[in-house]
C-alpha cells in the first residue's frame, strides 16, 4: 500500500515537472528575449538548492533519528494548543534561509505527529517573521511599526493555520463536498 502510495506520488511529481517544463518553453519561445534572464535566474537558483539542500536532508536525517515521536506530538500534537502556536512561530522565525529548505521539515514534522495548523503557522513564520528582518524594521522604520507588523502578521498567522486546519479536516470528512458533489451521490 505504502509503495503504491510512493509510485502515485512519484508519477504526480513527474506529470507536474513535464508540465512545467513545457510551459516554461512555450513561454520562453513566446518571450524570446526573456530567455538569457530566465536561464541565469534558474541557474542561480540551481546552485543555492545543490549547496543548501544536502546539509537539510542530512538535518531532517539527523531530526528523524533523534527526536521521538512523543516529543514532536507533546509540543506540536493536537493538543498543544497556544504552547504549540508559540513553539511554531519561534521555530519559523530564528532560522534564516529560503523557504524551500522549510517544507522538508515541514514534511517530517507533520510524520511525527504534529498538528496541521501548526505546520501552517510554522510555514507562515518562517515566510514573514524572522528576527533580522524585525531588527532592520525596528531600526529603519521605528519600533511602533514594527511592533503593529508583528502583532498583526501572529495573529493572522494563527488565524490562517487554524483555518486551513479546519478546511482540510472539512474535506477529509466530507469528500463528496469537497469535490463538489452532493452527499446523495452514490447511495
Amino acid at each position: 500500500m505504502i509503495k503504491n502510495t510512493e509510485n502515485s506520488g512519484l508519477k504526480r511529481d513527474a506529470i507536474f515537472l513535464a508540465i512545467t517544463l513545457i510551459i516554461a518553453i512555450g513561454l520562453l519561445s513566446l518571450f524570446p528575449g526573456k530567455k538569457k534572464a530566465v536561464t541565469a535566474a534558474s541557474w542561480s537558483f540551481f546552485v543555492e538548492m545543490i549547496w543548501i539542500l544536502p546539509g537539510v536532508m542530512v538535518l531532517m536525517g539527523l531530526f528523524m533519528v533523534w527526536v521521538p515521536k512523543e516529543m514532536v506530538e507533546k509540543y506540536l500534537g493536537k493538543t498543544s494548543g497556544i504552547k504549540g502556536f508559540s513553539l511554531a512561530i519561534l521555530f519559523g522565525a530564528l532560522p534564516t534561509g529560503p523557504l524551500y529548505v522549510a517544507f522538508p521539515l515541514a514534511a517530517s514534522l507533520i510524520r511525527k505527529g504534529a498538528r496541521i495548523s501548526n505546520i501552517i503557522i510554522f510555514l507562515s513564520a518562517w515566510a514573514c517573521i524572522k528576527v533580522p528582518q524585525e531588527m532592520i524594521e525596528l531600526q529603519f522604520l521605528g519600533p511602533g511599526f514594527m511592533a503593529a507588523r508583528l502583532v498583526l502578521t501572529i495573529g493572522f498567522v494563527v488565524i490562517m493555520g487554524l483555518s486551513v486546519e479546519r478546511i482540510i479536516e472539512w474535506s477529509a470528512d466530507n469528500p463528496h463536498k469537497a469535490k463538489g458533489g452532493n452527499d446523495d451521490e452514490g447511495i
